[in-house]
């Protein structure tokens, strides 16, 4: 489980595929704090997505990446020198500084349009319905690992604000009008719908 409070930025150092074009890929990302008290099996959240690491060459991680992960998330478009929100699982004794991410990517957004506030950028996505049913005003959402607070929704957008702290310690500050990225929805809100339709 993860908070969404991004640690560090780092920067994709290598992509193998080992199972070829369409098959697994094996990402090595560069992030020495996330790796200074990371052993095998830990899970480090890459943009969103829940990856458990593999090995640890001197300051640097690896995972592998199944085809599922990459078809449902934007892992599948990054590339040696590619930066990336990281963020390692949170521990039972410290403060849940942002909100309940799983990792668990439930789809793509694409950045529609931003504007600049005089401290601040607001941002809104354009976004399928099966993502904004679950996306609430005021509530939470993970963009690329990204613990946010949502300021309007559409049943096809969603708008944020960024504060000038996400605007430098993540690669959100980078976004331009047409890129993508990861959306993780509020896993009470799915909860609360499966167990509604299981009652009716």
């Amino acid at each position: 489980m993860f908070t969404g409070i991004v640690e560090e930025i780092g920067t994709v150092t290598t992509i193998a595929r080992p199972g070829g074009e369409n098959g697994d890929v094996v990402l090595t990302v560069s992030g020495p704090l996330v790796t200074s008290d990371a052993t095998l099996g830990d899970s480090i959240s890459v943009s969103g997505v829940c990856l458990t690491v593999t090995s640890l060459p001197g300051g640097a991680f690896t995972a592998d990446v199944m085809p599922e992960s990459l078809a449902r998330t934007t892992l599948g478009a990054l590339a040696p020198g590619s930066r990336v929100n990281l963020e390692r699982a949170v521990r039972a004794d410290t403060r849940l500084g942002g909100h309940i991410v799983q990792g668990h990517v439930d789809g793509a957004a694409v950045l529609r349009s931003r504007a600049p506030g005089p401290r601040w950028d607001d941002l809104v996505f354009d976004a399928p319905p099966e993502i904004t049913r679950y996306v609430a005003e005021k509530g939470s959402i993970a963009v690329s690992g990204v613990s946010l607070t949502v300021t309007s929704v559409t049943d096809t957008s969603f708008g944020v604000s960024l504060i000038p702290t996400t605007l430098e310690a993540t690669v959100l500050g980078d976004l331009l009008p047409g890129d993508r990225v990861n959306i993780e929805v509020d896993v009470i809100a799915k909860y609360v719908e499966r167990l509604l339709g299981a009652r009716s």
